[in-house]
């Protein structure tokens, strides 16, 4: 579902109680399911552990609400933050945490010990991971593996005014602050990389891994610098942009590239359908299996990326091209394809008018559909009018 209608539309707010996840399609279906790491659809708790509503996944001891903590530990009482201040409260300090205690560690520790348990019968297991993410901090030898890299300076990091909208205003980062920041964040990359590998094994060592769908994703991405940022909450790529990987041996063919663009909400029926699960409950998203399998012929390549309430901005998207909507500047028309860096807006361009107003139809239309109120916004709508207005 979109997220207006879950209603989570910016952090610390409860998930629906109605909301349907696969864990609980899967659960239903008779597979073991679990979660271990930041869950962040609960409210305020902090950390929050093992939430009471579970939404299908039934072994949530090791889901916490809320926090990017870097040192998690067992105890006869559960686990527990092992960054503590003077004062004893939980911090997000590594304390001097190792391979079973640094949080990405521990996080796959639990995803294997899930496996080994359940590898005679159908399981799902979901591992969120907090990193990278701040503060950059990661444990040895990963602090110290990439010291010595040539950090790479993003092209967009310096812009004139005139390649800058205002919902993308640069929050001055500079290449000093770059090159210090990002030793320890490809450390922390480095280290996700490596556990994800000791998952990976623990099913070749079961002969699983030939029956077993795989999906290493995100829930947003992470600007490092591009367009002078950190972080995330614009729809530039670096922020609104996110990877999938998927191994699902038998029916997606090794080395499969997909272009089309896809959201989130897309995940749940295309998973379902690679699965063989059938479910009877509404959904916003498309199954896209039939692109990852080869078989899509008419697929339409759209997908709609939308904002909190902070700072209301819409984005309609394909794979090459990217309109955005905003209530503090004038639409921004990108070509990712000629323009990867962002930096060149092509709303007045006379070539790309159809485009522009088909692409604001596409986005009139979803706004209507599904209720965002972003899309009713003055500003927003007023620019979307104006749009329509013009001749083709």
């Amino acid at each position: 579902m979109y997220p207006q209608k879950t209603p989570v539309v910016t952090n610390n707010i409860p998930l629906n109680d109605n909301i349907v996840t696969f864990a609980e399609l899967l659960r239903r279906k008779g597979y073991a399911t679990g979660f271990a790491g930041k869950w962040h659809l609960d409210g305020k708790g902090k950390p929050q552990w093992a939430p009471k509503r579970k939404f299908g996944f039934d072994d949530n001891r090791f889901m916490f609400n809320r926090g990017h903590w870097k040192k998690l530990v067992d105890t006869d009482d559960g686990p527990r933050i092992g960054g503590r201040a003077k004062n004893g409260r939980p911090n997000y300090n590594l304390n001097g945490a190792d391979e079973k205690t640094f949080t990405t560690d521990w996080l796959c520790d639990k995803a294997i010990e899930f496996i080994e348990k359940n590898a005679e019968r159908p399981f799902c297991y979901m591992v969120s991971i907090p990193d990278p993410h701040g503060p950059n901090t990661v444990r040895p030898p990963y602090d110290t593996m990439y010291a010595d890299v040539k950090v790479p300076i993003p092209v967009s990091l310096k812009k004139t005014a005139a390649q800058t909208p205002k919902w993308g205003q640069p929050a001055g980062v500079t290449a000093n602050q770059l090159r210090k920041l990002m030793r320890n964040y490809y450390g922390m990359v480095k280290c996700i990389d490596d556990n994800v590998g000791q998952i990976l094994d623990t099913l070749r060592k079961r002969n699983l891994i030939g029956q077993t769908v795989i999906v290493f994703t995100s829930d947003h991405g992470d600007l490092c610098g591009e367009h002078g940022r950190l972080n995330k909450g614009v729809p530039y790529e670096g922020s609104a942009r996110i990877p999938f990987l998927i191994h699902c041996p038998g029916k997606i063919k090794p080395g499969t590239v997909v272009d089309e663009a896809l959201t989130c909400v897309d995940f749940l029926p295309t998973a379902m359908d690679l699965l063989g699960i059938e479910f009877e409950h509404a959904v916003d998203g498309r199954n896209a299996a039939a692109l990852f399998t080869g078989q899509a012929t008419d697929w339409h390549d759209i997908a709609f990326v939308r904002s909190t309430p902070r700072a209301p901005w819409l984005s309609v998207i394909t794979k090459r091209y990217k309109l955005v909507y905003s209530t503090n500047d004038q639409p921004w028309l990108i070509d990712l394809k000629n323009d990867p860096n962002e930096l060149t807006n092509l709303i007045g361009q006379v070539k790309h008018k159809k485009l522009i107003r088909n692409l604001t139809i596409e986005l009139q239309k979803y706004g209507q559909a599904h209720d965002d109120e972003h899309a009713r916004h003055p500003r927003i709508q007023s620019w979307m009018n104006e749009i329509l207005k013009q001749e083709d």
